[in-house]
């Protein structure tokens, strides 16, 4: 179906001449089963992360145990004496490793059949101010499908902070095997650090950015 055809449904709809009419398939399949993968892992990183920082605090808070993730906290004390930060490396190592592959197949589902190439380009400095203005004033057209300047603007950036997070936690967790990735990012600690800064940005981007339904 066009987009001229799908265009025109939303209007007849919104004009109050209800008519019956096929579904409309707004996002791929690719699209959508990648993106909830994506919360997924994410998901399943931060609250495993959230354990890990736990066992060894950087700052003076902890989280609560009970929105982290790694296992029974009373069975890993009672029968390993720690707090479960295995268990939690193995939630967190899944869920990279499901972030990865899913990213990859998205970045290259979405170069190959031109998904990027259609709905974040082109975009530029003088569009997203001009969008920003429009939506603060509450002006901002919407069309079903479509990204404005400022969405793409976020979107582009959510995709940069998802490959920043993966390439960051590889130089974190083998900082050996990686020391040129770790070096590019300025060392361990600068790796350290980018891992959680990213995990903080990117899944309220992703869930705001999430495709509307079709």
């Amino acid at each position: 179906m066009t987009r001229e055809r799908t265009e025109a449904t939303v209007t007849d709809i919104t004009a109050g001449r209800l008519q019956r009419v096929s579904k409309v398939i707004v996002y791929p399949l690719t699209v959508r089963i990648t993106h909830w993968l994506n919360a997924l892992a994410m998901f399943i990183m931060i609250m495993s992360g959230w354990r890990i920082y736990n066992s060894d605090p950087i700052f003076p808070f902890y989280f609560p145990v009970e929105l982290t993730l790694g296992g029974s906290y009373d069975g890993s004390v009672d029968l390993h004496n720690e707090d479960g930060l295995a268990g939690a490396l193995q939630w967190h190592f899944a869920g990279m490793w499901l972030l990865t592959i899913n990213g990859i197949v998205y970045l290259v589902y979405g170069i190959l059949s031109g998904h990027f190439r259609r709905a974040f380009f082109p975009v530029g400095p003088g569009a997203v101010v001009r969008d920003a203005i429009a939506a603060l004033r509450f002006r901002l057209p919407h069309r079903l499908g479509v990204y404005n300047a400022v969405q793409k603007t976020l979107y582009l950036g959510v995709l940069a902070a998802g490959v920043i997070m993966v390439l960051s936690g590889l130089a974190i967790w083998k900082p050996g095997q990686f020391q040129e990735l770790t070096w590019l990012f300025g060392g361990f600690d600068v790796a350290l650090g980018a891992a959680p800064s990213n995990a903080t940005i990117f899944p309220p981007a992703v869930c705001k950015l999430r495709p509307p339904a079709g």
